[in-house]
């Protein structure tokens, strides 16, 4: 039988011990929280299996009305097999149409999501996908930064920049509404979740009073970084990598030994500036209902 979840803190504990990928599992708390605490507007669905073996997020796209989103959805290892997870697709597929959804994608529904989609290593995922009808619509991908790596040139291209007037600083309130007006809602979205939460952080460049670039990280996940978004006026000065390195500082203090870099591109920048390597992939499965 399926239910309602309103226990998300109970939710967060059985993620726990659903998830199988550690780097998963560890964040498992923050994940149900994130989820449960969506963009003002967005229509959200989240079930539970009535024993308890599993749970389910899902939610309408702020930018499409008639695209639902299963965002998570986890059955605990020793209930697998037994049509958890079938019935909680099913109610999660059920509950969007009713609220107006005509398609639904296996994935995340940013700017507020857990993964882009479905690990390739969740196996168990991809074989329900499958199953119940859905098709690999597209690909997306993670880069690891290993934060035991230290740079010399990281001081280097900071005192480059100042040398330049450009100063690097903690994001202020008026941040949001910068990157609102280049990059528009999403991102702008993800920077207000980083200021003043612990655990995430938000970087700008500055010249003379006006706002080159930024970067933020935890606004989804703790282990996470970006958005990352550098004016077009300032393109070529470097502020990116500077912007990069300095909240993967932060991360680093906080006892991280390795950054996701979420929905990661361009991979050749991140692979450049931070050594960074591409190794989480995502399959998004689409179905129409």
């Amino acid at each position: 039988m399926i239910v309602d979840l309103d226990d998300v803190a109970g939710a967060g504990a059985l993620l726990g011990r659903a998830l199988d990928l550690p780097e998963d599992a560890t964040e498992a708390e923050a994940l149900a929280a994130r989820l449960a605490a969506p963009p003002r507007g967005r229509a959200v669905v989240r079930l539970g299996a009535a024993d308890g073996t599993g749970a389910a997020f899902a939610s309408i796209s702020d930018a499409d009305p008639g695209l639902g989103h299963v965002e998570l959805l986890a059955v605990l290892p020793e209930a697998r097999r037994r049509g958890v997870g079938s019935a909680l697709l099913r109610a999660a597929e059920e509950r969007l149409a009713a609220l107006g959804a005509t398609r639904v994608r296996l994935g995340g529904n940013p700017p507020c999501y857990a993964w882009p989609g479905v690990d390739v290593r969740y196996t168990p995922a991809v074989c329900l996908a499958r199953r119940a009808g859905y098709k690999m619509t597209d690909t997306a991908w993670n880069m690891t930064a290993d934060l035991t790596l230290h740079s010399a040139e990281a001081a280097l291209d900071e005192s480059r920049l100042e040398g330049q007037g450009v100063k690097v600083l903690p994001a202020g309130p008026d941040t949001p509404r910068w990157v609102r007006s280049i990059w528009g809602d999403g991102w702008a979205w993800e920077v207000e979740q980083s200021l003043g939460r612990g655990g995430a952080g938000c970087y700008v460049a500055v010249r003379d009073g006006e706002i080159l670039g930024f970067a933020a990280y935890g606004a989804n996940r703790p282990s996470w970084f970006g958005p990352m978004g550098t004016s077009p006026a300032a393109e070529g000065l470097g502020v990116g990598r500077v912007l990069l390195r300095r909240c993967l500082a932060d991360q680093r203090a906080a006892g991280l030994r390795a950054a996701q870099i979420g929905w990661a591109g361009p991979i050749g920048f991140y692979s450049k500036a931070v050594g960074a390597r591409v190794e989480r992939v995502f399959w998004i499965y689409t179905k129409a209902l």
